[in-house]
Order: structure tokens, then C-alpha cells, then sequence
């Protein structure tokens, strides 16, 4: 068995037991003799045929490594507490992006909830570790129970959150854009198209619960101070589902003539037409997030006047890829966000 003071020096003596000279010899051009003279350190080879030499054997590990990925399936989680018109966004994007993340063997497994109570999701954060499972992606309400519940399964398998965070929990990333900017780019459309008088903004959430939800709103109100003629009428509560949001726009707008404008945070943006349709009321100036079909359509209608939008399909390659790095199985990503972009009626992409 060939001996050499680089894999004593590095720590990787192993390497030498997986690939034997030739192979080496192979993989770096040179002859076996030189191979030999190289392991056991006999001199009298020059210093780039050492560096030859050297990265042939890194790379017939890190082949070796691919190939030992390939025996190798991975069970990831992607567990979510939102509308089902954006968990099949989210699903889609994942599903496009799975194939690219060859040699990885993944399974995504999908656990979406329209309705679930804070109790009931901390159960099925819990029941993560009883699954045959090695990481969770993760979209849930930031609240103090749910955080301990990440804490707790965090010590056994990875966690990344997308598209909101649980900030003050041992999540490994959080995989989506800034909300908080989102938000500033919200007021600043809005203060431009909207006439300078006075008039209200309606900032329909979900739940507030939601920590991207509060960071957007947040946002959307540290510009809005600068304009002290648009004021803002909280109109959360509705899940962004379809009834109760039209339910929760008709009771905050049935006795305020001056809502001229609307930045859904929370989504349910047919269900909030339809309310200013039921009153009579002309349409707002629309802000909405997310590019799904039902905001495609509004677009396409003319009836939402622009989308903030980021990249799903970014978000999932992203969010896998950091469930994979805890296994080291790929580089480590620093400073991971979503690009912000704006949609309006005329990009390219809807049509």
C-alpha cells in the first residue's frame, strides 16, 4: 500500500485504499512510476506533476462521492399553511425543479392545510421525526409554540422556512425575498398612481401571525409616511380564502367612500373585486403579490395593476439545496434571497 506525506499532511490517507495507482495514473496523464515516486514521497518530481497528481486523486473523490449519492434517497418534507391556489404554485415549482438535481435521489413529500389550528401544527411539525424524513421546508404562523416545535425537531433533521420566517427558531435558512422591501416597493406604486388627495389604502392580511405578512406591511408603512394624504385601513383576518375575504373587504369598505386603493399582502384578490363589484364601488388601484393563475387572469383583465412577484422555482433549488448541504452533499450557499421583481399587465410573461 503506497504511503505519502500529502494525504498524512491533509488527512486523507483513505483516499489511496478506494484507487489504486493506476487509476490515478489515469485520471492525472502521467505514468505509474511517477505516481509512485509521488505517493511515497521519493523527490525528484516536479512541483506541478505533484499538483497533477494531487488534483487527479480530488477528483476521483469527488466522483466517487457522486456515485455514492446515487445509492442514496432523501426524504425532505414540504409541510404549509396557506390557500390551496398558491400551494400548488409552490408544489409546481418544486416538481420542475427536482429534475435538475441530478445525481440526488429526492423525494418530496407535500403536507398543505387551507385551515389548521396553531395546536394542530405544531403536531405535524412534531410528527416530522416519526416519517422517514431528513429535512422540512416549512410555512407556518410565527408564533412561540411553533418555534419551540422547529427547536425540538430541529436537534434530529434540518429545517428551512419559505416564503415567511419563524426568525427566533434554530431554522437552518430562511428561503424566500424580503418582505420588508417588498413592501416599500408596494407604497411607492401605489403613492405614484395614486391621485394626491386624500384617500385610504386597504391592506387585506391573512393572519398577522405571519411574519412575512407583518414584515411586508411594515414595509409598505415606513413609505407611507411620507405621503400623509393615503392613510391605511388593516383589513386582515381573511386567510386568503375566497368567502371570508370578501366577507372581511364588504364590511371595511361599505361605509368609507374614500378607499381608492388596495395592497393585498394576503391574497384572495378575486374575492376582493368582487366585494368593491357587490357595492358598486369602481376598482381600485391594485397591488397584489405572487404570480398565479388567478392574479395572471386579473392581469390579463386589467383588473390589478401590478404583481410583486419572485421566483418559486429559485426559492425550491434554493431550499434544497441548503437541506442537502447539511448532509454536505453540495456547497454551502451565503446570502441566499429572491429577487423582487414587478409584473404589469404588459410583461412579456403572461401572455
Amino acid at each position: 500500500m503506497f504511503r505519502s506525506v500529502i494525504f498524512k499532511r491533509d488527512a486523507r490517507s483513505g483516499y489511496i485504499k478506494r484507487f489504486s495507482a493506476k487509476q490515478i495514473a489515469a485520471q492525472a496523464g502521467v505514468g505509474l512510476a511517477t505516481v509512485d515516486r509521488v505517493l511515497n514521497d521519493r523527490g525528484n518530481v516536479h512541483r506541478l506533476t505533484v499538483q497533477k497528481v494531487t488534483k487527479a486523486i480530488e477528483e476521483l473523490e469527488s466522483q466517487y462521492q457522486l456515485s455514492l449519492m446515487r445509492g442514496r434517497t432523501f426524504y425532505f418534507d414540504l409541510l404549509m399553511d396557506t390557500p390551496s391556489r398558491f400551494s400548488q404554485q409552490v408544489k409546481d415549482a418544486f416538481l420542475w425543479v427536482l429534475p435538475q438535481m441530478s445525481p440526488y435521489k429526492i423525494r418530496v413529500r407535500f403536507r398543505f392545510f387551507e385551515r389548521i389550528s396553531a395546536f394542530d401544527m405544531v403536531e405535524e411539525v412534531m410528527k416530522t421525526t416519526a416519517r422517514q424524513c431528513h429535512g422540512l421546508v416549512l410555512k407556518a404562523p410565527n408564533l412561540p409554540e411553533v418555534s419551540r416545535a422547529v427547536n425540538a425537531v430541529s436537534e434530529q433533521l434540518p429545517i428551512v422556512t419559505l416564503v415567511t420566517d419563524i426568525p427566533d427558531s434554530k431554522r437552518l435558512a430562511y428561503i424566500g425575498m424580503n418582505n420588508h422591501s417588498a413592501g416599500q416597493t408596494a407604497a411607492y406604486l401605489l403613492a405614484q398612481w395614486l391621485p394626491v388627495s386624500e384617500s385610504r389604502i386597504l391592506c387585506p392580511l391573512s393572519d398577522h401571525t405571519f411574519h412575512g405578512e407583518e414584515e411586508r406591511l411594515a414595509g409598505f408603512l415606513s413609505v407611507l409616511a411620507r405621503y400623509p394624504y393615503l392613510s391605511v385601513i388593516d383589513a386582515s383576518g381573511g386567510k386568503g380564502l375566497p368567502l371570508d375575504t370578501e366577507r372581511r373587504i364588504k364590511d371595511c369598505i361599505e361605509s368609507d367612500n374614500a378607499v381608492s386603493g388596495v395592497y393585498s399582502i394576503g391574497g384572495g384578490n378575486r374575492a376582493i373585486l368582487r366585494a368593491f363589484e357587490a357595492l358598486g364601488r369602481e376598482n381600485p388601484v391594485f397591488i397584489a403579490h405572487d404570480m398565479d393563475d388567478e392574479n395572471r387572469d386579473l392581469l390579463n383583465q386589467f383588473k390589478i395593476h401590478a404583481v410583486i412577484d419572485h421566483k418559486l422555482r429559485d426559492d425550491a433549488r434554493a431550499a434544497l439545496q441548503f437541506l442537502l448541504n447539511h448532509y454536505r452533499r453540495t456547497p454551502l450557499i451565503n446570502g441566499y434571497q429572491s429577487s423582487i421583481n414587478v409584473v404589469t399587465p404588459f410583461s412579456q410573461s403572461l401572455r
